[in-house]
């Protein structure tokens, strides 16, 4: 009895913020929803990407591309993002990114800008959750379903892998809102 007494003495003198268990746990929760903290498991990794500059309709009944047609867009890269989420997604990472509750998935022009990265195509979305759910949700989301439209007939590049377990980093960046405004 009096080394658990001394154990436990021991575990709260090393609390030098004052804080107490429940509040280390409430802590611990937040930060791991919130992104903050290394998660790992089984992932789904999506990889999309730009038609070849010279492709040409594949199949009948479709228009010759313009070139808008060709390039992945900015909502294309959001409805992954959006369906892993949607799928259970524990943790999601782009082109190697944490992604947090107030990361911006936003293309300029042919070039992605995340957390002030500027990236290139090809694009990667890997998410850890349940492999089968997180598939099935991009397999159903209207947006995705769209793109697979422009897949087909124009080449744009999509891919769909299983990865086995997958750590994903906390993010490390500012989480402070910089233009948000309270509302009035």
């Amino acid at each position: 009895a009096n080394s658990a007494l001394r154990k436990k003495v021991e575990a709260l003198a090393e609390r030098d913020d004052g804080s107490t268990e429940a509040e280390d746990a409430k802590l611990g929760a937040l930060q791991k929803s919130a992104g903050t903290k290394p998660i790992s498991g089984p992932s789904v990794s999506v990889t999309l990407d730009d038609a070849p500059p010279d492709a040409t309709a594949k199949l009948p009944g479709y228009p010759e591309p313009h070139p808008n047609d060709l390039v992945i867009h900015q909502q294309d890269l959001q409805a992954v993002v959006n369906a892993l989420w949607k799928g259970g997604a524990k943790g999601i990472e782009v082109m190697g990114q944490r992604l947090i509750s107030t990361s911006a998935v936003r293309c300029v022009g042919n070039t992605l800008i995340l957390q002030g990265r500027v990236y290139s195509p090809p694009y990667n979305v890997t998410a850890v959750g349940d492999q089968e759910k997180l598939k099935q949700a991009l397999a159903e989301s209207p947006e995705i379903q769209n793109y697979m439209l422009y897949v087909n007939a124009y080449g744009l590049g999509w891919k769909v892998e299983e990865a086995g377990k997958t750590k994903l980093d906390g993010y490390s960046g500012t989480v402070d809102l910089h233009y948000a405004k309270p509302a009035s």
